[in-house]
């Protein structure tokens, strides 16, 4: 009985199964088959603009002249970009010199004022123009003619028995750079060079140092170190500086030379006529004329191994041998001596040497 029972079961089963997967296979079929044919529209749909909704056309005005609209865009005819026409001119910097030029010196000019002009330094100008300032600023004149240098260095004129070996250890400058700098046209691949004398040539780079004339220090009676020119005044004691400087005019400003190796003082503006006052307290040593391009100068010994030197006075106000006090006036600004315009020369020395008067003034 039960073997009878059982077989209609085991038959039901037997296409049971691959009938509902057949069913499931053709729905899936006929999902797809759907899909395909709407994908077309769907992407058409997407690619237009949206519809307004109902009730945001509602509210949109009937006329449309009222509505912004953008400009209409209008190409431009003719060139597509713009051109320029090549030039065959080429544009050399005129501060670029290969030969030296002449200055004419007018009035206000100072060697150091001359020099940063031409982007030199103050020593170059001094050294090309020895025959005229013999290595002294304080001999500059006005309608003098200088010789400007193309650079930085020595303009040296070449004497019998020079060779470039001795010039160049005489002036600590390479041989190299006096063959190879432009202006002196000379050959480099050449195994003698022979430089006629009486010509110019230029050294750049080269030193040497200053030869100028100095003022003397006067020292009062009894300081140790007594040193004395015709003029000054043999005094002793009276008072004693602070060690503290004030300015020597009532300008702060330099309307000349600055501190530098062929000039160690100050070239302080000042108008003719203007009051010049004691740097810091002490006795006058000399107040008189005096040769070296100074002109009328006033030099103060303050006691305590410092001196102040005023040069180019107009006219001097105190005497040989007179004690003054810090700020008192000495003296009226000038042009007196070698001098292209009214300004005070200040120096301020420190036991017989030359200090920055910058380095102790307020």
């Amino acid at each position: 009985m039960n073997k009878t029972s059982s077989a209609p079961k085991q038959g039901f089963s037997s296409w049971i199964i691959p009938l509902s997967w057949g069913i499931t296979v053709l729905l899936v079929a006929f999902m797809l088959f759907l899909l395909l044919q709407r994908l077309p529209s769907a992407l058409i749909s997407a690619s237009a603009a949206p519809d307004i909704p109902q009730d945001i056309e509602e509210v949109l005005p009937e006329d449309t002249s009222a509505q912004a609209s953008l400009p209409e865009f209008i190409p431009l005819a003719g060139e597509k970009a713009i051109t320029r026409s090549a030039s065959t001119n080429t544009v050399i910097p005129s501060s670029f010199r290969n030969t030296p030029d002449t200055y004419t010196v007018s009035s206000g000019d100072s060697v150091f004022g001359i020099a940063t002009s031409y982007k030199l330094k103050p020593e170059t100008v001094l050294w090309a123009n020895y025959d005229l300032l013999n290595d002294n600023p304080n001999m500059l004149s006005i309608d003098q003619v200088l010789t400007i240098p193309p650079t930085d260095g020595i303009y040296y004129k070449w004497k019998e028995g020079d060779t470039l070996e001795k010039v160049a250890e005489t002036y600590k400058a390479s041989v190299r750079d006096i063959l190879s700098y432009p202006g002196n046209g000379l050959d480099l691949t050449a195994e003698e060079h022979t430089i006629e004398p009486g010509t110019y040539v230029m050294i750049p780079g080269g030193w040497r140092e200053n030869q100028q004339w100095l003022v003397p220090t006067v020292w009062k009676s009894g300081a140790g170190a007594s040193k004395s020119i015709p003029g000054a005044c043999d005094v002793s004691g009276g008072l004693v500086g602070s060690g503290y400087f004030i300015w020597p005019a009532d300008n702060h400003y330099l309307s000349g030379n600055d501190f530098w190796s062929g000039h160690l003082g100050l070239d302080i503006a000042a108008g003719t006529g203007a009051p010049i006052y004691a740097s810091d307290s002490g006795v006058v040593v000399y107040a008189a004329p005096i040769g070296g391009g100074y002109g009328n100068m006033v030099m103060i010994d303050h006691g305590n191994g410092f001196h102040t030197l005023y040069a180019h006075l107009d006219s001097i106000a105190v005497s040989c041998g007179q004690n003054v006090v810090a700020g008192n006036i000495i003296g009226y600004a000038g042009s007196t001596g070698n001098s292209t315009g009214p300004h005070l020369h200040f120096e301020i020395r420190q036991m017989g040497a030359f200090i920055n008067p910058w380095h102790v003034l307020p």
